[in-house]
């Protein structure tokens, strides 16, 4: 909503204007009147709409035509006043200042324009005759009020008409050539219908039109009152009413009817409730609510985000499958602007083969753009309408901030239940695999799929008891150079080909430039475990590299023979990374302490040999 109003009164000389604006303020009739008023604002306390509202009066002899340019270019409204005595002054209306005001503008651009028939005390009947005919020619005219500045008859009205007009415009809503809403109106009217219906039966039933009424207008409708709102729709529609709900339809007639009788703040107040500004389109407030998240600190869902998300799901699983097929899921996304769930999402999450999504699927997809993209995850709740059905301020109540990474490194311990995994290695080693092994689902090679798989996957783990989201994203590098962003996760995966003899060195390479010196836990998986193993072009093997560094031994991995206990120790280093090299679970933990044995019994052997030749 605009946070000012700017009403700019124009007319011939003597019609009024500056007694009009006196009589407001003062309100009583001036008995001076001086050739023009100077400007004035109302404060925002004072107005019905609870805005500044800002008077400016213009005068043919005291100012320029480029001042008046000006002031139109400034203006929001403007209120053209005739004499209602005196006919030249309404044909001036048609002939000089409609021109003035918008010749050239086009269509949409108009300023809306409120015709002020002044001095109604000198005439007995009304000028609305002669008017009408320029109503119809000119769409701009919102409305015509008839008043007196010597009796006081309409002047606050007339104003609150004008600031009407500006809050409450009618030509994005509206055509009045063609008597119909205009197609971007329909389109958000549409969408906030389909929100609207939280059972998706495509119809508003009682209750759901209630739980509307009281989200925008702050009450219910009384009984009574909807059943006269219903009878309305019925008998001036063919199919506004199924089942004693109202249709789509329906709803695009009662908010018609609203506006063809003036009423354009009952849309408007549905609109502005939905999130739409004067364009009708979703505002920047709306859609991306302010949420700081300080360097260190990650994004995830909350329990009101899963419930919303959980609610939403099953809205749109209309076959009780537990489900969401791909036509399911194009209805559950038809009130966004495009459609975000595309074949990268697809790949992401573990999905049937005829690529239907479950709940956990669903929920896994969300809870990856909220980790990555926290901002166009307040986007998407924003167009299913959260604040509205949830009535909560705004998304980013459905979502929870974790503490730096640093606090929870030196406190031994995290709320948090996402983690992102880098799945670092050379082309070739199996890390696309891995990431389709994760979903459950086997990897097909790039040249027969259609489209290449999502280097993200997200699933669901054990660890120690708590079910947590492990995503994993593959880094597509083709050198041994990896950027300081690349790097940058809750754990990272060193992944080398078993069958490839420079495989290894590559990921020693990347360890060692990024890993070494850093609080990220690094994990070495083998993959293609169950071919035949070649030795590794390196100083030292895998074995012996991750015992000098304290890393646990390297894991073997096979895509044919996948366990999940790889993925629940990957979510493990990344839960607990002051553990990092000192896993007591770990075979490279009692290979030190076999290690250390062997040294201590060497040791004493050597020291007994010595005291032996000394007696």
């Amino acid at each position: 909503m605009r946070r000012h109003v700017r009403i700019l009164l124009l007319g011939e000389p003597k019609v009024g204007k500056t007694s009009l604006i006196m009589s407001l303020v003062g309100e009583e009739f001036p008995n001076e009147v001086p050739a023009r008023a100077e400007e004035i604002t109302i404060p925002a306390d004072v107005t019905p709409e609870k805005v500044p509202t800002h008077i400016v009066d213009y005068s043919e002899t005291e100012q320029t035509d480029e001042v008046l340019r000006q002031e139109i270019v400034k203006a929001n409204v403007v209120c053209v006043v005739y004499d209602v005595t005196q006919e030249e002054t309404i044909d001036k209306i048609r002939t000089k200042w409609i021109p003035l005001v918008n010749g050239g503008v086009e269509k949409g651009s108009k300023i809306p324009i409120i015709l002020v028939g002044n001095k109604s005390d000198l005439r007995t009947g009304s000028s609305m005759e002669n008017i009408l005919p320029i109503m119809n020619q000119f769409s701009e005219i919102e409305t015509c009020v008839e008043c007196s500045a010597r009796n006081l008859k309409n002047i606050s009205e007339l104003f609150y008409y004008a600031q009407k007009a500006v809050l409450h415009p009618t030509a994005p809503l509206y055509d009045p050539e063609d008597k119909q809403l205009k197609p971007l109106c329909v389109r958000a009217l549409s969408r906030i219908f389909s929100i609207s219906d939280q059972d998706n039966d495509r119809v508003l039933s009682d209750a759901e039109l209630n739980c509307f009424q009281k989200s925008c207008f702050g009450n219910p409708l009384a009984p009574q009152a909807l059943e006269d709102v219903k009878t309305v729709v019925w008998k001036n529609t063919s199919d506004g009413i199924l089942d004693n709900g109202l249709t789509l339809n329906g709803f695009l007639f009662l908010n018609t009817l609203f506006i063809q009788r003036g009423r354009h703040e009952t849309t408007w107040t549905i609109l502005r409730r939905f999130g739409y500004d004067d364009t009708l389109e979703l505002t920047d407030d709306y859609l991306y609510p302010q949420l700081r998240v300080p360097l260190g600190c990650s994004t995830e869902l909350n329990h009101l985000g899963h419930q919303f998300l959980q609610k939403v799901f099953d809205k749109y699983d209309e076959d009780r499958d537990h489900a969401l097929s791909p036509a399911e899921l194009k209805n559950l996304f038809s009130v966004f602007p495009y459609m975000p769930w595309g074949a990268e999402a697809y790949s992401s999450v573990p999905t049937s083969e005829l690529n239907h999504v479950s709940l956990h699927a669903f929920i896994c997809q969300w809870t990856l753009w909220a980790y990555l993209d926290v901002q166009r995850c307040m986007e998407y709740l924003g167009y299913l309408g959260y604040p509205i059905l949830t009535d909560q301020e705004s998304q980013t109540t459905a979502i929870t901030v974790s503490r730096e990474k640093a606090l929870d490194l030196e406190k031994g311990q995290t709320q948090r239940s996402v983690f992102l995994c880098k799945v670092i290695g050379p082309r070739g080693t199996g890390k696309s695999a891995f990431l389709q092994a994760f979903l459950g689902q086997s990897f097909t090679k790039p040249e027969c799929c259609p489209a290449r798989p999502s280097l993200y996957a997200v699933n669901t783990v054990q660890v120690a008891n708590q079910e947590k989201y492990l995503i994993l994203f593959e880094v597509d590098v083709e050198t041994e150079f990896l950027k300081a962003s690349d790097a940058a996760c809750d754990v990272a995966c060193l992944m080398y080909d078993f069958t490839d003899p420079n495989s290894f060195s590559y990921c020693a390479s990347i360890y060692k430039q990024h890993f070494m010196n850093s609080s990220i836990p690094c994990v070495l998986v083998c993959c293609k475990a169950d071919e035949v193993e070649v030795p590794q072009q390196y100083g030292m093997n895998p074995a012996e590299f991750c015992y000098k560094h304290r890393l646990p031994v390297p894991i073997r991995h096979s895509s044919l023979r996948p366990t999940a206990q790889i993925y629940s120790k990957l979510a493990w280093a990344a839960m607990y990374p002051h553990l990092n090299g000192s896993d007591m679970s770990s075979t490279s933990f009692w290979l030190r302490v076999t290690l250390g044995a062997a040294m201590v019994t060497v040791l004493g052997f050597a020291l007994y040999r010595a005291f032996a030749r000394s007696k």
